[in-house]
């Protein structure tokens, strides 16, 4: 992939035709119009996107991209860099949260090495390492253009194998020590804030510490002074494979058709991304959920999503993508075992404009 060959990729509109007839399906289902609020809109969102009003997401998978950032250096997280192999050894194990609740949902978990500081491959994780760990990007672009790319096309391949699979739901995830310092670097990048706007407290950081991270993004941000729609440049500066490789996610699902259900502020970041390289890759995003970092609510509203869950969670590995699988699932038992106004002999409501 070269970033020409990015630039040229066109993402097809949702089957505005199919969304219509779910929302009449949703209409004759014996309940208040919109009884189900944003769950009725989604359920036509993936009926849109997968081309058909019969809606199934029994195959569902959640692709956590593992990976390292060498912004640690710079003491902005509360333990070092060997933490993201043993969670990612533990997720191959199945031991990690993610697993544990991906096994409840009924989803599969695709853990994938995309650039872990460690010269051993983990047995269990897809070996896509493109480097052993993102570079300090303090001192210098945390990535090459071509390492960013690669890791894109990792991304989007991944997605094109769980298409062929027969996965019709995709949720994405991460696990890489100081990664919500560089979502929360790109972020300010890419919606042109100050670093203090958008940075939080990522896996608990004490106040001193959460104002030193604002002071080396902030140091960042003044010395590559990004321009807001070069998001290639911004993704390879301050981002990290991770990241690289969920935007890769998001653009495949939009090229495949597949709905990508996201999760807290490491994806969102990643799928503003994806939107800024590929314009309208958005309209194939589920939001799951508010993270409680700063940036993810200012990433919505410019993506224009509105996540369901609000609970301020901040565990990661795509813990919330999953929860939000669960509630699908959910939904679509109203969906699929219809019960209609003629069923229960009443009029049916009529939707006024």
């Amino acid at each position: 992939m070269t970033k020409e060959a990015l630039t040229e990729l066109k993402v097809d509109r949702p089957d505005e035709a199919v969304r219509r007839t779910v929302k009449k399906i949703w209409d004759a289902i014996a309940k208040p119009l919109d009884g189900l609020g944003q769950f009725e809109t989604i359920v036509a969102q993936i009926g849109a996107i997968s081309g058909t009003a019969v809606i199934d997401l029994s195959q569902k998978a959640v692709i956590v991209m593992c990976s390292d950032n060498g912004i640690v250096e710079e003491q902005v997280s509360q333990c070092g860099q060997e933490v993201t192999a043993a969670v990612a050894t533990s997720m191959v194990a199945g031991n990690t949260s993610v697993c544990k609740m991906a096994k409840h949902a009924g989803a599969d978990v695709i853990a994938v090495d995309i650039g872990i500081n460690r010269e051993n491959e983990i047995p269990g994780l897809l070996p896509y390492n493109i480097a052993h760990g993102s570079r300090n990007f303090l001192k210098e672009p945390a990535m090459s253009e071509a390492e960013t790319l690669r890791a894109i096309t990792a991304g989007m391949e991944i997605a094109a194998k769980c298409r062929a699979q027969g996965y019709s739901i995709l949720a994405t995830g991460e696990m890489g020590i100081g990664n919500t310092t560089t979502s929360s670097a790109m972020t300010a990048a890419l919606l042109q804030c100050s670093a203090e706007e958008v940075t939080g407290r990522g896996a608990g950081l004490s106040r001193e510490k959460l104002g030193h991270k604002c002071e080396v993004i902030q140091q960042a941000l003044d010395r590559y002074r990004f321009e807001p729609r070069d998001a290639l440049r911004i993704l390879s500066t301050v981002g990290g494979y991770d990241i690289a490789g969920l935007a890769g996610v998001c653009i495949g699902g939009a090229l495949y058709h597949i709905p990508v259900v996201i999760d807290g502020v490491i994806s969102a970041v990643a799928a503003l991304t994806a939107e800024r390289l590929v314009p309208g890759v958005k309209e194939y995003i589920i939001p799951s959920h508010i993270s409680k970092e700063p940036a993810a609510k200012r990433i919505f509203e410019e993506l224009g999503v509105h996540p369901v869950i609000d609970a301020g969670l901040a565990l990661g590995e795509g813990t919330g993508a999953v929860l939000m699988l669960t509630l699908l699932d959910t939904a679509l038992s109203v969906y699929e075992n219809q019960t209609t106004f003629e069923d229960i002999q009443t009029e049916q409501y009529v939707r006024f404009e």
